[in-house]
This record gives C-alpha cells, structure tokens and sequence, in this order.
C-alpha cells in the first residue's frame, strides 16, 4: 500500500507536469539558463519586481510561463537555479534543463533521462554487462499562506538491471542480497529516490526560515548529488567516493530546517542513518536516528561552497554495529559560455567509523559543453578497506586506490524538447602492489551509451 501510495504521488506530479504543458498553446523552450545568445525584449515586469538572479531577460521570456508563475528558490528569494539535490545548493549560473508551465496556480517542471549502457570493467575482478540507467523528476510550486510550498518527486527504473547493480572496480558499499556486500560493484538507485516537500516563509529582506521534510529525501550533507551535479551528471558511472560523499541522497525519512541569510543558508537535519536495503521497490522503515549539519556559500553567480559534517547511525546493513562521523567540504565553480557551459567540482569527505578507521576521499571532477558536443573527466582518491572478504589476508586493510576516468557525448535533437546523446567514457587506475595480483597489472574500463534526455 505504501508502495501504491507513492507511485500515485509520483504519477500525479508528473501528470501535472504534463497537462501544464499541455495547456499552453505555444511551444516552450527548455530551461537552458543562463543564456548568452542575443536577448529578446524584457518581460513588463510588476512595480518593484526584479528579474530573477542567475538568468537572463531570454531565459525568462519563455512562452507559457509567465514571470507570475516563474519558480522561485525553495528555500527563500534566490533563484531557483542554485537549488539541486535534497536542499543542496549549486552556482546560480549552472543550466537547468527540462520543461516547465503552469496548472492553475501552480508553477510546474520536469526533467529526466534514461541511459542504454554497455559496461567492460577489466583486469581479473572486472565484469561486463548491459544495462539502463533512468532518473525522472516532477516539482511543483505555489504559494500558500505567508510562504511558499514546493513538492518534489523523482523515481528510477534502476532496479531493472538486478539487485547486484553493474560492474564498477574499486567501488564498495551496501549489499546485494542483505548476505553479501557489493564489491567493485555499484548498486542500483531505488525506484522512489525523493517524494519531499519544503515550505519557506519570508522574515526579513532576503531572509527566510525553511522546513524541508521527505519520505524519502536527502539531508544536509555533502555536496549535491553526483546525478544532480552538472560536472558529473554527463557521467554514466557513480564516483567511487560516492560512500564519502552524498551516500545519503536516499533516505527514507528526513526533516531538515534552516535560515536563509542573503547568500549565506545554514540548515540541520534528522534523518534515517541506515542506507537503502536490497529491496529496491518498497518503502524501507523510517527512523530519525542520525543529525548532519551544513553551512552554504554561494559568494557569487558562479561560486558554490558548503561544509557539512554527520553523524550516521548504523549506515550499512550488513555491519549494524558500526557508526560514522562524516565531514565533507566542497567547491564548484560554474562558467557560462557563448554556446555552452563549463563546471568544476572539487570536494573532500571523511568517514571517522566507530569502531574503525577513518579513511578520506577525494574528487575533482569537470564537465565543458558546447553546442551539442560534452567533454567530462574525473579523478579520485579514496581510502577502501572494505575491497576484500576474510578469509582473504588482505580483509580489513585499508588500501588508497585512484581512478582516473574521460568521456564524451554528442547530443542531437530528435522532438521538441528531447534529444539522443551518443556516449563513451574511459578508465585508469593506480593501485599499491599489494592489491595488483587480485586487480590485475593497470587494468582499463570502458562504457559506451546511448542517452534520451528532456531538454
């Protein structure tokens, strides 16, 4: 029932979504902001009423959204464009694909994609498969009463490629069948990632309080998701520093608050320490048992900054008696160009297990667009210590691996706001020679893809 109850949630959101688009009667350009592409005529604006930060008089003259029914930040009077995943935020500038319209006085918008991927991950503990990858995400917004409510539902098809996820060296973290844990294996996303909602209440000039809650949904800790982040979304592959990062992007059950001050949001959360279990269909049980805390920065259009620290209650299922105190830090740095767009993202994370080590993890990923062409790399360092199983001796040391991957896509438009990409991505890696008799001598990677995506 509960399942039932939040695919309709789902559904209904979406199909709003749709009827808003429905309705207007003239074709609506992706949400592609900010533009650089000669401006049209401003939009009249109401008496006092400024343009919204981050996008240009083009990017608001958008047929069938008219600037009564332009989405506002979730969080207070910011531009939308800064928000991403969970409450996380990202630089003003960075593009916002997708559609958007309005229902009644409902401000509506959807984005989304699903991925055709061929994956050779070599050396004598790499696999190949093929699978797909699909995110797909409806909002709506309205106000109501002195602040503004803003619903969120994203969901995936992911537990279509099986429970065992697909092959990915040197990633470890949550279990395949609630027996053995997932190494050099990615799992795969459940089906319901976000079904969330903040309400934001104006106090002062620039100024807001805010609740979000979601069942699921992501606290505030860590950067925006990998998914969710321009730099890395291009990517088919998660990081390899996913565990350190923004693990907790699926939650079943978070409450968060926080305090708008101009550019500056300081927010906490409560929130479910336990990782999504190997049913990927269902609810999980919901427990308020973990806290984080994050600080954001966003210094300019172009700048995004946050620290964040967690205590996570009994993250992994298969060792329930193991704790961590997670610190992240990081910075991205958006750059608009004449015909595309340019994002760097370089974040750190520790996870301080009790009892255990307290290996640290790093990346820096980038991702240049322009035209229909896509250029993204990226580059890790972890501490693992969970790449090996007793009775193995190597079980339990913790060993600092590197992975060093490039990729590119073509995109090309075949509908009004939909266009297939043609992908490929390649991977290294550094390894200590401890490990190399199991990993093999320099294996490689490799991913091919096709990609339908909402633009």
């Amino acid at each position: 029932m509960r399942l039932y109850f939040g695919v309709v949630l789902s559904l209904l959101a979406l199909g709003a979504s749709g009827q808003a688009l429905a309705e207007d009667q003239s074709s609506m350009p992706g949400m592609s902001m900010p533009s650089t592409a000669t401006p049209s005529p401003a939009p009249t604006n109401k008496p006092d009423e400024k343009p919204m930060e981050g996008m240009t008089m083009d990017s608001m003259d958008m047929p069938g959204m008219s600037m009564d029914h332009m989405m506002k930040g979730q969080a207070g009077d910011y531009s939308m464009m800064r928000d991403a995943s969970g409450t996380a935020w990202q630089p003003d500038s960075t593009p916002m694909e997708g559609w958007s319209g309005s229902l009644g006085d409902w401000s509506a918008m959807a984005h989304g994609s699903i991925l055709a991927i061929y994956d050779n991950q070599g050396g004598p503990r790499g696999a190949d498969k093929t699978f797909s990858e699909s995110m797909f995400m409806a909002m709506g917004q309205k106000d109501i009463g002195p602040g503004t409510l803003t619903l969120r539902s994203m969901l995936s098809l992911d537990p279509f490629m099986g429970k065992s996820g697909y092959p990915l060296l040197l990633q470890t973290g949550e279990t395949a069948n609630g027996v053995d844990p997932l190494i050099d294996r990615q799992h795969p996303h459940d089906f319901l990632m976000e079904l969330a909602g903040t309400y934001s209440v104006p106090v002062a000039d620039k100024q807001s309080v805010f609740v979000y809650a979601g069942y699921p949904g992501e606290p505030a800790l860590g950067p925006p998701t990998f998914m969710h982040r321009f730099s890395g979304m291009d990517d088919p592959a998660a990081p390899i520093t996913h565990h350190w990062l923004d693990s907790t992007h699926i939650t079943f059950g978070v409450i968060t608050a926080g305090y708008v001050y101009g550019d500056w949001k300081i927010e906490g959360s409560v929130f479910n320490g336990r990782e999504p279990d190997q049913f990927r269909w269902d609810f999980d049980s919901a427990r308020l048992n973990s806290v984080s805390g994050r600080v954001s920065w966003n210094p300019d259009a172009n700048w995004a900054l946050q620290v964040s620290y967690g205590f996570i209650k009994s993250p992994e299922q298969l060792e329930p008696g193991v704790n961590q105190h997670r610190m992240t830090a990081s910075a991205s740095y958006n750059q608009p160009l004449e015909h595309g767009n340019w994002q760097t993202t370089l974040a750190w994370g520790r996870n301080s297990m009790q009892p255990g080590p307290n290996p640290d993890a790093f990346l820096l990923e980038s991702a240049a667009s322009w035209y229909n062409h896509t250029v993204f790399g990226r580059a890790e360092n972890a501490d693992k210590n969970e790449l090996f199983e007793a009775p193995s001796p190597l079980a339990g040391h913790t060993f600092n691996v590197s992975s060093f991957s490039l990729g590119y896509v073509y995109d090309i438009p075949v509908a009004d706001h939909l266009k297939l990409g043609l992908g490929a991505m390649g991977s290294v890696y550094t390894l200590p020679s401890a490990i190399t008799p199991a990993y093999g001598s320099g294996p490689t990677s490799y991913m091919l893809f096709t990609r339908l995506k909402l633009d």
